[in-house]
């Protein structure tokens, strides 16, 4: 049985105050609840530092702006509301969920003028580095669901509505014993797995598929910066499923996962595997050096968003 989000001891930040963590709630008649526009961001703390904090509200800004609404909050606020719940949480490393949506003024489908309510959780959520398992690879299910384009949906945003395809398609994925599933976008190119960015090694260059229609992820910008540093070539370009089975290593990015290796990909009638290789072995080390500030062979200071 999973644990209850809503039933814990601490502090949530709330349009401005911490609230007892029991009492942060939001009303049933919620326009993002029925509509689907809230934003959001996953952050993490290590040694209390947020990590890439700026870039992730810098995003979280341009999310609420392409759902047509403004935090009303600045960026210093919002900055500061974090250092505040992981301070009156005693939390020193955490994963940190602000989140921005509409709220009860009206459930019609236009609501320009409802309110914008903030919220900052954060809490313990251990990383499979954090427990040892770094290099313990996953298993990903080809999707029937695909993701959509851009002219169809605020793809280049952290929209909660978007995320029901990668709910629909993971659950899909765990019903035949794999961790995760792949998606394809609607030309059938390689996309991303439900929450995170892929990156695969194919002919000794780094590649990931160019984020038209998902999002461009602050975690896999950070890991192509460090690729660059370790002299590995680096392309961003189109990805077929083809050449997804022929690379020689695998691996995910995200904020909820740090870096993950992929070691099989199951479709219908094949499945693919993949090995934990060099390539994916030294990007896990050097990124636990960036967020530890241990000395891997480069600048652990430098926290890159590879553009």
């Amino acid at each position: 049985m999973l644990n209850a989000l809503d039933d814990r001891d601490g502090l949530i930040w709330l349009d401005g105050e911490l609230l007892p963590w029991r009492e942060a709630r939001l009303h049933v008649l919620s326009h993002a609840l029925h509509m689907g526009g809230a934003v959001f961001e996953g952050m993490r703390a290590y040694g209390r530092r947020v990590f890439l904090g700026d870039a992730h509200l810098e995003r979280l800004e341009r999310s609420a702006a392409l759902l047509d609404y403004r935090l009303p909050w600045s960026h210093r606020e919002l900055s500061q509301a974090i250092d505040a719940v992981l301070w009156a949480n005693q939390l020193t490393d955490a994963y940190i969920r602000p989140i921005a949506w509409r709220g009860a003024d009206s459930v019609s489908i236009a609501a320009p003028q409802a309110r914008v309510h903030v919220a900052i959780a954060a809490w313990d959520w251990p990383t499979a580095a954090s427990q040892g398992r770094a290099e313990v690879g996953i298993r990903l299910q080809l999707a029937n669901w695909r993701r959509p384009p851009p002219n169809t949906a605020p793809t280049a945003s952290k929209c909660s509505g978007l995320y029901m395809i990668g709910t629909l398609a993971r659950h899909a994925a765990i019903a035949v014993g794999c961790d995760d599933a792949l998606l394809l976008d609607s030309d059938g190119l390689v996309a991303e797995t439900t929450a995170t960015n892929l990156l695969l090694v194919s002919d000794g260059v780094l590649v990931t598929p160019l984020p038209t229609c998902f999002l461009d992820g602050i975690t896999k910008r950070h890991v192509l910066g460090l690729a660059r540093q370790r002299g590995l070539p680096v392309e961003e370009r189109a990805v077929t499923l083809e050449e997804l089975r022929a690379a020689t290593e695998v691996l995910t990015a995200g904020t909820s996962v740090e870096l993950q290796p992929v070691v099989a990909l199951v479709e219908d009638k094949a499945k693919t595997e993949w090995p934990v290789g060099p390539v994916t072995q030294q990007l896990i080390a050097d990124f636990h050096a960036t967020v530890t500030g241990a000395k891997n062979g480069i600048d652990a200071r430098r926290q890159n968003i590879d553009t």
